[in-house]
């Protein structure tokens, strides 16, 4: 009797640490990041922001959602709750009802956002790091090689600490070559490639891909070609994943352990 009262007083005092320790946390849903455009527009180009309530210059990741740039919704992903990081989740404009240039301006617009607002909520707006999968590592590979994207908001590309596309396409994007009609499998590398900005100069880059044999449109083999080129030109922080036995969409989960154990040594200490 007297071992099952000290276990149940344990247990009170883990489940009571742990439920403190998800209220440190708090959620801001539905901010826009654009005020004006059409009505599609201010309606989807909004995000959530997942932060920390007690920690200050805590790292943030803006996170895009996959989706071949033709569906998908915001979300805040499991993985990176409750380590000391600060997210925001984000909604972009989607094919055919908005244009490509229009989708890289959005994911442009709510990093941009990121940047200027972060520190209002405790965040470091020097520990900013961009990512995303399939779509949205296309996106992040897009405003974080070709500047111009950005610039446009009177923020420097080279001001996020690293980008970490999972999956994401290096050559133009297949739903982009679609509407070209062209082949998914019939590739192309023009201004809409991130293969066409490789720079040395660029943030650091935490490139990860599926296994070879079961990922989209031989989706490692651009990433490695990635790899290479900016190795090519000079960059020294390219860093390159294949996750053996993970397709597509199951490559996402353990990504993110890549991506979190890059942060902690770009940041020089331990996530929570």
């Amino acid at each position: 009797m007297r071992f099952r009262k000290i276990y149940c007083f344990v247990l009170f005092l883990l489940l009571f640490d742990i439920a403190a320790w998800s209220q440190d946390y708090k959620i801001i849903p539905d901010i826009s990041y654009r005020s004006t455009g059409d009505e599609y527009a201010l309606s989807r180009c909004k995000l959530d922001l997942y932060v920390p309530a007690n920690i200050k210059d805590y790292p943030t990741v803006v996170w895009f959602h996959g989706g071949g740039l033709t569906s998908g919704e915001r979300f805040i992903p499991d993985e990176l709750k409750d380590c000391g990081l600060g997210i925001v989740a984000v909604n972009y404009r989607l094919l055919p009802k908005a244009d490509l240039k229009d989708c890289i301006d959005d994911a442009a617009a709510s990093v941009a956002w990121t940047f200027r607002n972060i520190e209002k909520y405790g965040g470091n707006t020097k520990k900013i790091f961009v990512a995303g999968h399939s779509a949205g590592g296309y996106l992040t590979n897009m405003i974080g090689l070709d500047k111009k994207w950005l610039a446009k908001y009177d923020i420097d590309a080279d001001s996020i600490l690293a980008l970490a596309p999972f999956s994401g396409h290096a050559i133009s994007h297949f739903a982009y070559r679609e509407s070209k009609g062209m082949r998914t499998n019939q590739p192309s590398i023009d201004e809409y490639a991130p293969l066409y900005y490789v720079r040395g100069d660029a943030p650091a880059m935490i490139i990860i891909s599926g296994d070879r044999d079961m990922e989209l449109l031989g989706r490692y083999e651009e990433t490695a070609y990635l790899w290479r080129m900016m190795k090519e030109n000079g960059h020294k922080k390219t860093y390159l994943y294949e996750l053996d036995g993970f397709d597509h969409g199951s490559m996402v989960s353990p990504a993110f352990h890549i991506l979190k154990n890059h942060i902690q040594d770009i940041i020089g200490h331990s996530l929570k």
